[in-house]
């Protein structure tokens, strides 16, 4: 699982998939992640294809809360549920949707996503950004596996993050990002897209779009089937 001291956002704009230490964001209980800035309005433009009009959107490792706060605003017919294993997050989740006040915000769940079963029952999406290359990979296969037990066929299981293709040249930064990632803890590092689809495959789901993002990054959207 990660390490307790990491959250899932970035940390420069060179990289906007790069670990970011939640207790660099300040004593405060409403943290601040930048690059949530930087690629929420691409990710709400993949996501707004992909998502249901309406019901509950569980997000998964959701870091500081920004991005489920901007998802909130963009998409006011879903209730999203924001989730993390990180005390300290769920803390700032909290403050962040305490100061929008959005009716569409549920309380944060604390989720380790290693951990069964989760603390939820349902929902008709899952959201996962900029998780699975800083956790080992058996977080990757629990969170495949724990999705399919709250998902219906046709739910949406979505990734965003920075990933490698067979056949496709990865950029020098991402060569740089895996190896720096996996300096710092040899379980982490960016996974090949392959490796997901069988994954997904293995749990009832099948990969039915792929969308090139900003800085490197892909949009990976699984169907529950």
């Amino acid at each position: 699982m990660l390490s307790p001291r990491y959250d899932v956002s970035m940390s420069n704009s060179q990289n906007d998939s790069a670990p970011w230490f939640i207790e660099d964001a300040g004593p405060e209980a409403k943290k601040h992640a930048p690059a949530t800035l930087r690629n929420r309005d691409a990710i709400v433009s993949v996501l707004r294809d992909q998502l249901p009009e309406s019901g509950t959107v569980l997000e998964l490792a959701s870091g500081s809360g920004e991005h489920v706060i901007h998802f909130a605003e963009a998409f006011p017919r879903l209730y999203w549920q924001p989730s993390d294993m990180n005390a300290e997050a769920c803390r700032s989740i909290a403050a962040w949707s305490a100061e929008q006040e959005f009716d569409n915000i549920a309380p944060p769940l604390l989720i380790d996503v290693t951990h069964s079963p989760w603390p939820i029952h349902s929902a008709n999406a899952v959201v996962c950004i900029n998780m699975v290359h800083i956790s080992p990979w058996t977080a990757t296969l629990s969170t495949f596996e724990q999705a399919a037990k709250i998902l219906k066929p046709g739910d949406l299981l979505y990734f965003y993050g920075p990933y490698l293709r067979a056949n496709v040249p990865t950029s020098q930064s991402n060569v740089n990002f895996d190896q720096s990632l996996r300096n710092r803890n040899a379980e982490w590092g960016l996974r090949d897209v392959a490796d997901m689809d069988q994954t997904a495959a293995d749990n009832g789901f099948a990969r039915t779009n792929m969308v090139e993002m900003p800085a490197n990054n892909l949009s990976l959207v699984f169907c529950r089937v």
